[in-house]
């Protein structure tokens, strides 16, 4: 995790140097200064430096992976990664239902949006629980 805070730090510097930079680039005559792209580029600031904290805490917390030690080989990290389904139409349920969301969002429509919200809380639920219930049932459970 050492590599991914040390990026999101860097980024985070960047973001508010930038941020200095245009505040000052952008302050007129009148003395004013442009809101939009300042908050844009703070808020940006705010969320990689909330992501690198983060890395950067849990980086201490655990044993340094193959990739966050100088002498770590690519057959350290070899091994499962984990399960991955092989095929469930889930993703899609969730995809579709959030654009119905989206499409009641761009016009505007309560019932539109509040429909694409339980849709897509149904297909979240739907792929969380495929493995646990229906015809894909492990034997373990």
């Amino acid at each position: 995790m050492k590599s991914e805070w040390r990026l999101f730090g860097i980024v985070s510097f960047f973001l508010a140097i930038v941020a200095v930079i245009y505040g000052l680039w952008t302050h007129g005559a009148d003395g004013r200064v442009e809101w939009i792209g300042l908050v844009a580029l703070i808020l940006s600031f705010l969320l990689t430096a909330m992501c690198g904290g983060f890395f950067w805490f849990v980086s201490r917390r655990i044993d340094p992976r193959p990739e966050d030690r100088p002498d770590g080989e690519i057959a350290d990290g070899a091994g499962e990664v984990g399960f991955f389904s092989p095929g469930s139409y889930w993703p899609f349920g969730i995809a579709l239902a959030a654009s119905v969301a989206g499409l009641g969002l761009v016009f505007w429509q309560w019932w539109l949006i509040a429909a694409g919200l339980v849709a897509v809380v149904f297909a979240a639920c739907g792929l969380l629980f495929e493995y646990y219930s229906g015809t894909r049932r492990t034997a373990e459970h």
